[in-house]
């Protein structure tokens, strides 16, 4: 068990982000493309079950830390790291309810559940489940640093998805390292963060392209040779390619010295944050 003090996190704001999903939007939001459009909107139909599983890991393993006033503010900040989740499941629900509308099937919803019930029954540790989280928060926090470097990534978005968009980057950066403190302060090791670190990139790779491309079915775009001249442009342009981009930072992971907050900076999201206080209105404050 390490038993030093964990307090990475920085004080974590719940805030409610104020956008009108309930008339709709365009069905290729981002640039007019199918492409982009469509992996963001796969992206979205993972959150609500992601979330959700997100927000259980951490809930079942916090009462494994010791009764100790040294852990408060770890436990203080994992409640809060617990309603900024919730948050994000509740809007990108309503975010995938107007997918639906346009015809595109959530096949994420169905297999977070079903994989994490094999799991389960399987009798597998809760500290795996959290060590799985640390992954994806990982790759969250990823996504949020590189939109927040490169905002041209955006910038052809449809203003109301990209202010979504960046809230949820802002907020994933802000709690970036709860369950990683979580889980060292559970004495998480290495070998463990790692194994399940290389399991969860294959299903978010595999899951992410299946979602993306049964997306594009529906939106009978999928066999268009300017779908495929979209894809390898948004993956793989010499400068803002995204897997150029995220193959530095994913692979920082493997260090043994890894910590989110390592090299990283908390103002992009912070600045992105104060320069749209008409996006979004505090629920609740700090710790």
């Amino acid at each position: 068990m390490n038993t030093s003090t964990i307090d990475h996190s920085p004080d974590l704001t719940i805030r409610k982000f104020l956008i009108d999903l309930e008339n709709g939007f365009p069905r290729h939001w981002h640039s007019n493309h199918a492409f982009e459009t469509q992996l963001y909107n796969a992206l979205s139909f993972s959150f609500p079950a992601g979330e959700q599983a997100f927000i259980d890991s951490v809930r079942d393993c916090l009462p494994m830390l010791p009764a100790d006033s040294r852990y408060d503010t770890l436990r203080a900040t994992a409640k809060n790291f617990i309603a900024q989740e919730a948050t994000h499941r509740r809007v990108h629900e309503r975010y995938n309810a107007v997918l639906a509308e346009q015809g595109l099937v959530n096949h994420w919803q169905d297999w977070i559940p079903k994989r994490l019930a094999k799991f389960k029954a399987k009798g597998v540790h809760p500290m795996n489940f959290l060590a799985t989280t640390v992954a994806y928060e990982h790759m969250t926090a990823v996504l949020a640093d590189i939109l927040f470097a490169h905002p041209v990534l955006l910038d052809k978005a449809t203003p109301d998805m990209q202010a979504l968009w960046r809230w949820h980057s802002s907020e994933e950066s802000e709690h970036r390292s709860l369950a990683f403190d979580l889980y060292a302060a559970l004495g998480g090791k290495y070998r463990n963060r790692i194994i399940c670190y290389v399991i969860a990139i294959f299903w978010f790779v595999v899951e992410t392209g299946a979602q993306t491309i049964n997306n594009l079915w529906h939106d009978k775009t999928l066999l268009k040779p300017s779908t495929w001249w979209q894809f390898l442009i948004h993956e793989f342009h010499p400068t803002k390619g995204m897997f150029w981009l995220m193959t530095p930072l994913m692979l920082s992971f493997f260090s043994r010295n890894f910590h989110p907050w390592k090299n990283q900076s908390q103002t992009p999201a912070k600045a992105w944050l104060n320069a749209n206080t008409g996006r979004w209105q505090a629920v609740g404050i700090g710790q």
